[in-house]
């Protein structure tokens, strides 16, 4: 190791990576009464952390695998921390958008006048504690652990403003997530365990060639696939939508920083580690995989373009997203695993620098809603630019990280004579535009709306399916027609994250020799 570092052991380095989150968790605790000190405590947490995590960058970049057995349940089966690429993938992300998300969420929780902001802000620790240990897993078993601890930690979050519609949705929330992994995950790590003997990450999987003759490693698959609830596959995607009823800070870690971003890295690893694209690539019947993802990235697109709400448009965006993820892994070429790693950092950003945009909007002006959007590009030029810049990033347009991620997703797809999935891809990229271009216009090009126009904008409503997520609960609904730019805090956060959509298309390096280490493509 190295920086301040110097002379720790890698392994107590993984340790301590985790222990940071928990750390800042009971200082937000502890100095809950002085606001300013809570939240300094806070920032102060979240940078520690990520200067922890980059510490292993050039390390896990030039070959290097650290790793520590914290300790064995039974012979065979142990929690243990070990970071490879995918993992570094995860673990820089999460680290680095907890300071910007925590940056934004001051802005945004005090510009709200939003109570329980020290439960807020401790949780959310205890959840990034928990992504922590998902990018460190060295075993099905210790990522199954904190992918339930996840679950759990970020409940009080999406449920966070107490009222029967939060609960309501906390409690889709939990279900959706607890009955999958309990009912399909749990299951399939059971029976790999009675299979193979091991749940450790293997590089080319656990099952050896007369294993894959049959339709078992298929019927695996789906239990991992539909197990792992957080990647928000159809039909278990519905947890993803209502828990938008919580505040705009919490979207971001939902959608950007953690959850989901957990679901998918646990499906690529699943595929790498567990089975391994060669023993995917000749077993029957696990092209189900492929099929399931296109359809969820074209029917979550369908229904993203009826939706008025711009948190729930973004929500079911965020479900077409995911599954981009999905289909490059079920390619399974090389490239295209490549390409589900760099799209999850691509993503990562672009959505985030959306979400952050959706919740300036909301603080600063009341909208809550697409029909509401005319002309606020010239009230807030720098929020809606950011929304541009996150919204070209999605679509997959250059200079944007989503270019570079879609540029490997189709080259694996063409490599493997994936058809099916260039279609898809590219139906959805115009998809996306539809639901995307109409707002970055409305914003910069119509007319700025007038006070009398808002009663024919509530009679528009939401066009979706009808269970509107708002997260202005307990607050004044009136639209603000008389605003300016977002507060400092949330217009930096927003600055940082539109600026890293093009640093990763400048830079892809950063990420690209990450992800074709996976499957052993020289960088």
């Amino acid at each position: 190791m190295t920086g301040l570092l110097a002379g720790w052991a890698p392994g107590d380095a993984l340790v301590l990576a985790l222990v940071i989150p928990v750390i800042g968790a009971f200082l937000v605790l502890a100095l809950g009464r002085w606001e300013n000190a809570r939240d300094g405590a806070s920032l102060l947490t979240a940078a520690c952390l990520f200067y922890v995590v980059a510490q292993f960058y050039p390390m896990v970049a030039a070959g290097g695998r650290p790793d520590i057995v914290l300790f064995d349940m039974v012979p065979g089966l142990s929690i243990r921390l070990t970071l490879e690429p995918l993992g570094m993938i995860f673990a820089g992300i999460a680290s680095f958008l907890w300071i910007v998300t925590t940056l934004y969420a001051i802005g945004y929780m005090r510009g709200h006048h939003e109570e329980n902001q020290t439960r807020f802000f401790f949780f959310f620790a205890i959840a990034i504690a928990s992504a922590i240990g998902v990018a460190l897993a060295g075993n099905m078993l210790t990522l199954f652990v904190f992918y339930e601890v996840l679950s759990v930690s970020t409940f009080p979050l999406v449920a966070h403003h107490g009222t029967e519609e939060a609960k309501r949705s906390g409690r889709i929330y939990l279900g959706i997530l607890l009955s999958t992994s309990i009912g399909f995950l749990l299951f399939g790590m059971v029976w790999t365990w009675q299979i193979a003997g091991t749940l450790d990450f293997v590089r080319g999987g656990v099952f050896n060639a007369e294993q894959a003759q049959g339709p078992m490693i298929a019927v695996l698959l789906a239990l991992y696939a539909f197990g792992i609830g957080k990647a928000a596959l159809m039909p278990f995607h519905r947890w993803l939508p209502a828990a938008m009823v919580a505040p705009t800070p919490v979207s971001a870690l939902l959608h950007a920083v953690a959850v989901v971003k957990a679901g998918v890295f646990s499906v690529v690893k699943v595929v790498v580690y567990i089975f391994g694209i060669d023993i995917l690539n000749t077993a029957p019947g696990t092209d189900f995989l492929l099929y399931v993802a296109g359809f969820t990235i074209i029917a979550a697109s369908v229904v993203a373009l009826r939706q008025d709400n711009l948190k729930r448009r973004l929500a079911y965006s965020t479900v077409s997203q995911l599954s981009y993820v999905v289909i490059a892994a079920a390619i399974l070429t090389p490239i295209s695993v490549a390409g589900a790693a760099i799209h999850i950092a691509a993503h990562a950003f672009g959505k985030i620098t959306l979400f952050f945009a959706a919740g300036a909007i909301m603080v600063t002006s009341n909208k809550t809603e697409v029909s509401q959007l005319n002309g606020i590009g010239r009230r807030m030029p720098l929020t809606m630019v950011a929304f541009a810049i996150g919204a070209l990033s999605m679509i997959g347009l250059p200079p944007t990280a989503g270019f570079v991620s879609k540029w490997f997703i189709l080259q694996g797809a063409a490599q493997a004579e994936q058809w099916t999935a260039v279609v898809i891809v590219v139906l959805s990229t115009l998809l996306n535009m539809g639901y995307f271009i109409p707002i970055v216009y409305a914003a910069f090009m119509k007319p700025e709306d007038r006070p009398e126009d808002a009663a024919e904008h509530a009679k528009a409503g939401d066009h979706g399916d009808g269970n509107d997520s708002h997260d202005d609960h307990g607050h004044d609904h009136a639209i603000k027609y008389d605003h300016g730019e977002a507060a400092f805090p949330m217009a930096c956060a927003m600055a940082v994250t539109a600026g890293m959509t093009f640093i990763l298309f400048l830079k892809p390096d950063l990420v690209v020799g990450l992800a074709q280490q996976l499957t052993g493509i020289a960088p």
